[in-house]
């Protein structure tokens, strides 16, 4: 019982024989444990709220996906001005960019749900 008090109250001094066992177990507790138990704190990919924007970097850049909900364009807006309301986007994101090109995303029914913008600094 000694011995078991001894470990929980940390009682060895270190490089003795129970402190380098003490740390032992620590290190298998915390290299083990991941995946004998289910913490459920995987990263969910891709699923974004309404208001994300998504950042992949890229070479030239960086490739953006940008909810339709967060861009606000014009009544009656040629597709070359959308540029302007998608870098707006994606300002509070990366700072100023320049918009190389975008394409709508868009579901099943053919409703815009989202713009996908390839942009630089």
């Amino acid at each position: 019982m000694g011995l078991i008090k001894n470990y929980i109250f940390w009682k060895y001094d270190r490089g003795s024989f129970h402190y380098d066992v003490m740390v032992s177990l620590i290190l298998l507790f915390l290299f083990i444990s991941p995946h004998v138990f289910e913490y459920h704190d995987h990263p969910v990919a891709d699923h974004l709220s309404p208001s994300m924007v998504l950042v992949r970097p890229t070479e030239a850049g960086a490739v953006y996906e940008v909810p339709a909900d967060q861009v606000q364009p014009a009544r009656g807006m040629m597709a070359r001005q959308m540029e302007a309301p998608l870098a707006t986007a994606i300002e509070p994101v990366s700072g100023p960019v320049t918009v190389d090109r975008w394409e709508p995303l868009k579901d099943e029914s053919g409703k815009v749900t989202a713009y996908k913008v390839w942009a630089h600094r």
